[in-house]
């Protein structure tokens, strides 16, 4: 068997970095690591952190194609973020002018989870827990 350590990060391409880097470090609350403008492809990468671990890392390009998140494709879903209370973070969403799903239930584990989207239509999720 592979001798896989964890999970080290996700990258996202952003088509508005500054909106980008706004919804997930001034509403989300992640944590800036690093932050690198790379000349010779005119690419931001930000390096983001949730708890002082590395999670998330947040390229902007020139013109990136749309993801079609709707109807769901085949690949990567969705990022969920674990949350201790999914009807505060709904509360935090909303004073920042983001909107949530309705609150769901999951049936396998009774925890409660809702979805929204960041600037470019990324489904993202909170999952209580």
């Amino acid at each position: 068997m592979l001798p896989l350590l964890g999970l080290h990060h996700v990258a996202v391409i952003c088509s508005d970095y500054a909106a980008s880097k706004r919804f997930y470090t001034e509403i989300l609350g992640l944590e800036i690591v690093a932050e690198t403008y790379r000349a010779a492809r005119d690419s931001h990468k930000l390096d983001l952190a949730i708890g002082g671990q590395y999670v998330l890392e947040l390229f902007s390009f020139p013109a990136p194609p749309p993801r079609p998140s709707y109807p769901e494709a085949a690949g990567l879903r969705h990022l969920a973020f674990a949350v201790p209370d999914v009807a505060a973070a709904i509360r935090h969403l909303a004073a920042h002018g983001v909107p949530c799903e309705p609150v769901r239930v999951d049936e396998l584990t009774g925890r409660r989870f809702t979805f929204f989207s960041d600037p470019d239509g990324l489904p993202l999720e909170f999952y209580e827990g």
